[in-house]
């Protein structure tokens, strides 16, 4: 597998089990699970930069993401392959360059068009079917760290 010079995932399903929580005022919340920002360190340990592509557009992610140190942020996105071939155009890189984690339909086309290709376990049949790797955990249970150490062949941190 190549190592790839971008990474780049959804959020909803991906870093989150994709419940979205309501409270009686309208707050909204979502559960991100620690582990996932041992991927965004190792990715910039490698000078890999990270990209958050997600059709959602809530200030929750972008805390998250500016917590973390994520080197691109699109939220309200409609067409996730417009926006990743455009980042490589401004990169001066190829889409088989970029390493995709996504989990539903709206991340069919990125996937089927990046280098590598991934889903968590939780994702449906049809996205799981167009990937090359398929994380062990699903949804919010850390895929994003594990998809990060299975492209980076990251066996052992030191």
């Amino acid at each position: 597998m190549k190592k790839p010079k971008l990474v780049l995932t959804d959020i909803d399903g991906v870093w989150t089990d994709g419940g979205m929580y309501y409270d009686q005022t309208g707050n909204e919340w979502k559960k991100f699970h620690t582990y996932d920002s041992a991927g965004v360190l190792f990715c910039h340990q490698q000078d890999i930069p990270v990209g958050i592509i997600t059709g959602e557009d809530t200030d929750i992610v972008r805390r998250r993401a500016e917590k973390l140190g994520v080197d691109f942020l699109f939220q309200g996105v409609k067409n996730k392959l417009k926006v990743a071939t455009d980042l490589c155009q401004k990169l001066n890189l190829s889409m088989s360059d970029v390493a995709y984690i996504g989990d539903d339909i709206n991340d069919i086309e990125l996937l089927k068009n990046c280098g590598i290709s991934a889903s968590p376990s939780s994702a449906p049949s049809y996205i799981q079917n167009v990937v090359t790797l398929i994380t062990k955990k699903g949804g919010g249970e850390g895929a994003f760290r594990e998809f990060v150490e299975t492209v980076l062949n990251i066996r052992d941190y030191k």
